[in-house]
């Protein structure tokens, strides 16, 4: 016979999976779950910023069944009204006698409060059941309510002995389609996908997601003097994708003006000492704007700029089974670098898998703060 411990760690796991259904940006996913006993009676999660909150659409698919029953949900129900209802009302009105709650709601704004509620409404809460995993579900947006500042994912690409590109700059294809398809799943779960100016000189990308079934992210180049060419492929579809230009406050407004009747969205910020666009003030810029998970696909400046500043999240790498030599273009990372073993950016836990014929590993990255150089 199931305890309801057992019972609480499986209805949980359920309003996880839940939760990751949903594309909820720029709120968190969440997922919940109504339960008798080991009964499920029904399920909802967050589908989209705006919509009804996971909470709300289980107890209204449960109906009358609701009332005495064990509500499970990832975070803290809400008791402040946004672009929805408080959840802790509907909760109450539904008659739930409890409330399993796997990690608080960390907004500075709501802390607590939701629990606060229902246990001085006389429902029982008991918090924390599988709290790790429901808080790496929603750290991304946690790193944006309590920083100011996007989470994000820094993609590589290089082969075996660390190239990007050959003796004559030759680098398509360095990793095979089954790789490609798999940096298009990865930007299909991202708000914003980004490069610098020179990877659009290079590369000329496009940036959407073709290769897999999912939304395109918003494209944005940082590109301090606005060089990018009005025939690049960022640029030409703009009207089609979402298309923004974080650059500098001295950059040429003419330049601008043509650009924004491209259909381009242009971000001003200022320069950093060393005459970029500072990169901090140019995420919290898109932060502000909604762009939760950020992922960067290049080119090595930029990559070298988020981790000297210490703002890189995640990493993920892939490796091509080949190799480009000496002369090969180095370097998928453009910085100094750590002066000591123990100050270099490490992955926590890494990932390996194939994708084809390539080496994929990903994982967090440790803080990079103390290897600036």
């Amino acid at each position: 016979m199931p305890t309801e411990a057992d019972i609480d760690l499986k209805m949980m796991t359920k309003a996880l999976a839940e939760a990751r259904r949903g594309r909820p940006s720029p709120n968190p996913h969440v997922g919940a779950v109504v339960a008798r006993g080991h009964e499920v009676i029904s399920v909802g999660h967050h589908e989209r910023a705006g919509t009804e909150h996971a909470e709300v659409v289980a107890l209204r698919a449960a109906g009358e069944a609701a009332k005495g029953a064990t509500l499970y949900v990832t975070l803290e129900p809400c008791n402040h009204t946004s672009k929805t209802p408080p959840c802790v009302d509907l909760i109450l009105q539904a008659g739930i006698a409890r409330v399993v709650i796997a990690c608080r709601d960390p907004n500075p704004h709501v802390e607590g409060g939701g629990i606060e509620v229902l246990e001085a409404a006389g429902v029982q809460v008991d918090l924390g059941v599988k709290g790790i995993e429901a808080r790496a579900l929603i750290q991304p947006w946690v790193k944006q309510i309590t920083t100011g500042l996007p989470y994000v994912s820094l993609k590589l690409a290089v082969s075996l002995d660390g190239r990007i590109a050959t003796r004559t700059g030759a680098s398509k294809w360095v990793t095979g389609p089954e790789a490609r398809a798999k940096v298009h799943e990865i930007r299909a779960s991202h708000d914003a996908v980004m490069v610098g100016v020179g990877t659009v000189l290079a590369d000329d990308p496009q940036l959407t997601v073709r290769d897999v079934e999912g939304p395109n992210p918003i494209r944005i180049a940082v590109d301090s003097k606005l060089r990018i060419p009005l025939s690049a492929n960022l640029i030409a579809t703009a009207m089609d994708t979402p298309t923004w230009i974080v650059t500098a406050q001295d950059a040429p407004e003419s330049i601008e003006s043509t650009l924004v009747a491209q259909g381009v969205e242009v971000i001003r910020v200022a320069r950093s000492s060393e005459g970029r666009v500072d990169i901090t003030a140019g995420l919290r810029a898109i932060a502000g704007l909604g762009i939760v998970r950020l992922l960067v696909e290049g080119g090595a400046e930029l990559a070298g700029s988020l981790l000297n500043a210490g703002l890189v999240d995640e990493l993920h790498v892939f490796i091509g089974p080949m190799l480009l030599g000496p002369r090969g273009r180095p370097g998928a990372v453009d910085w100094a670098g750590p002066a000591n073993l123990a100050d270099a950016p490490t992955m926590v836990e890494p990932r390996w898998e194939l994708c084809g014929r390539d080496a994929y590993v990903h994982g967090l990255l440790t803080a990079t703060t103390s290897s600036r150089a």
